[in-house]
């Protein structure tokens, strides 16, 4: 079982509840240490005096505030401690707010909330049962790691679930921060909103997070693997997209409802789709080819030669029947069969992207036999 990483206080009104918090989420990010080149020495960072250049024990460092150049206000953490008495140990609800007048944007880190003790069941399964029935989370402000956090507990799947918030200082304008954002009244086209809006239907899928996965750190794991080795690794640059000029629109998304058509008719039902097969086209035309790698050199997850077909491959008559064939296949089918054919860069493209390289090698296979 994990360790919380903070204990204290839930209360509200009169009731108080004993819980523990604990992360909801971790990172399969692969690590890495520094090295410096050339040898296997590991290169670490150190806390030095940059007066004296000597390193500083942990326990000897302290906060201070700049004042002037060279002027520090210093700090010690228990006078940082006395400024929000109790809070560090108290989760105070406030108050109860609709989950939908929450902007997602405020949310920031998620954490478990579970009770300290078995003794504490009946107090959390109560505050469990109103949070579902009301559909409202609390509000709180409480104190951890010397930062204070406003919160947000609410009900989910039978247990309390805490969003630390930014503030709403902390939230920056979006019409200050980004460039070229279209003005308020910029028209569109009724023919082409309807074309839009049409097409996000035909994709329209049920949220599935286990359809996803990090496919970058997958594709490092397969380039440690291979370095460790002693294959050659060959670096391949991805698909490059160009993208969709104001006067080609609609005629581009009369193409992507053609294409998301031609799926549904080479036999996918609507609630057989999945959520990797309902990415959005991106509006740029295919790439003409597919990228080679450069060097010439077959990449480091070489599974099986790439003019093979994919494993469990149908034979198909015509170039016609083959996209009808792949347009039915999910995104992770495409991948597997990417994978097979050793198709540069399958881990960074899209599903279409991945339809289009496969189409592309399977026309080149076929004009290889021909020639022989």
């Amino acid at each position: 079982m994990a360790r919380p990483i903070w204990t204290g206080v839930l209360s509200f009104g009169l009731v108080t509840l004993p819980t523990a918090l604990y992360s909801a989420t971790e990172s399969h990010t692969v690590g890495f240490h520094q090295i410096q080149r050339g040898t296997a020495d590991r290169v670490r960072n150190k806390r030095v005096n940059e007066r004296t250049g000597e390193e500083v024990p942990y326990s000897e460092i302290v906060k201070g505030y700049e004042l002037v150049e060279g002027e520090y206000v210093i700090m010690e953490p228990e006078e940082l401690e006395q400024l929000s008495p109790g809070r560090s140990k108290t989760i105070d609800i406030r108050g109860f707010v609709d989950l939908e007048q929450v902007d997602p944007i405020f949310f920031n880190t998620t954490y478990y909330l579970g009770p300290k003790g078995k003794e504490y069941a009946k107090i959390y399964a109560l505050l469990v049962k109103a949070l579902e029935r009301s559909n409202k989370a609390g509000i709180s402000l409480f104190s951890m790691r010397g930062k204070e956090y406003l919160t947000a507990v609410r009900a989910e799947k039978g247990m309390l679930v805490a969003h630390t918030m930014h503030f709403a200082d902390e939230v920056r304008d979006p019409h200050r921060e980004v460039d070229d954002l279209p003005a308020a009244g910029t028209e569109v086209g009724e023919r082409e909103l309807a074309a839009a809006r049409q097409l996000i239907d035909m994709l329209a899928v049920d949220w599935n997070p286990d359809e996803y996965h990090d496919t970058f750190s997958e594709q490092v794991r397969e380039l440690i693997e291979a370095k460790a080795a002693g294959k050659e690794i060959a670096i391949s640059q991805g698909p490059q997209e160009t993208p969709t000029n104001v006067v080609d629109l609609m005629e581009v998304l009369d193409r992507s409802l053609a294409t998301a058509k031609d799926r549904a008719a080479a036999g996918r039902e609507p609630e057989e789709a999945k959520p990797t097969r309902g990415r959005a086209r991106k509006t740029a035309p295919r790439p003409s080819r597919t990228p080679k790698a450069v060097g010439g050199k077959k990449t480091a997850s070489t599974t099986a030669k790439r003019a093979q077909p994919a494993a469990g491959a149908r034979k198909r008559t015509g170039t016609r029947s083959k996209a009808e064939d792949l347009a039915a296949l999910t995104k992770a089918e495409l991948y597997k069969r990417a994978s097979d054919l050793d198709i540069p860069q399958r881990s960074t493209m899209t599903r279409d992207q991945l339809q289009h390289a496969l189409e592309h090698a399977k026309h080149r296979e076929h004009r290889l036999r021909t020639a022989s």
